[in-house]
């Protein structure tokens, strides 16, 4: 199974300067931009899954980055969103810092080692502050997918 983010970030899961007022409003719309594709089976097992995990630990993971995620038997693959946020906002981060890029990663129950490689991955990526730079001045879902692609060629 192929563990690039790029080869399964749909353009339809990408969010370029989304709006929104706080972490659940930015929660629910990430999670109402995954639904939108048709591969959840139950929209709000899906959104319980993402806000159960984050009440156990924040996902925001510091450098303006926050990566929510969660495994669940309502998708039968790997999903990926992208948003970047018109206004940052606080989002209880590590660091203490206001968040401005959300990636959501969803996972069919089954898949642990998948799901923890591409969350290493993400965080890997994000971890670098030119990757972080370039996807906040993405213009394009197709920048977005590119930009995955080209810095994952760089690592392997």
């Amino acid at each position: 199974m192929d563990t690039k983010i790029a080869s399964i970030l749909d353009p339809a899961c990408i969010r370029l300067n989304l709006e929104v007022k706080d972490k659940a409003d930015c929660l629910r719309k990430m999670v109402d931009v995954v639904v939108a594709t048709g591969k959840v089976k139950d929209a709000e097992r899906f959104h319980s899954v993402i806000v159960e995990r984050e009440r156990l630990m924040s996902t925001g993971i510091g450098n303006a980055v926050a990566l929510p995620h969660g495994k669940t038997d309502v998708v039968d693959e790997s999903i990926v969103a992208v948003a970047t946020l018109a206004t940052p906002i606080d989002y209880d981060s590590l660091d203490d810092k206001p968040v401005s890029i959300v990636i959501l990663l969803v996972g069919p129950e089954g898949s642990v080692g998948l799901h923890l490689r591409l969350l290493s991955r993400i965080s890997r990526l994000v971890g670098s502050e030119q990757f972080r730079a370039s996807l906040m001045t993405a213009k394009s879902a197709q920048d977005v997918i590119a930009l995955f692609g080209d810095n994952e060629t760089e690592q392997g």
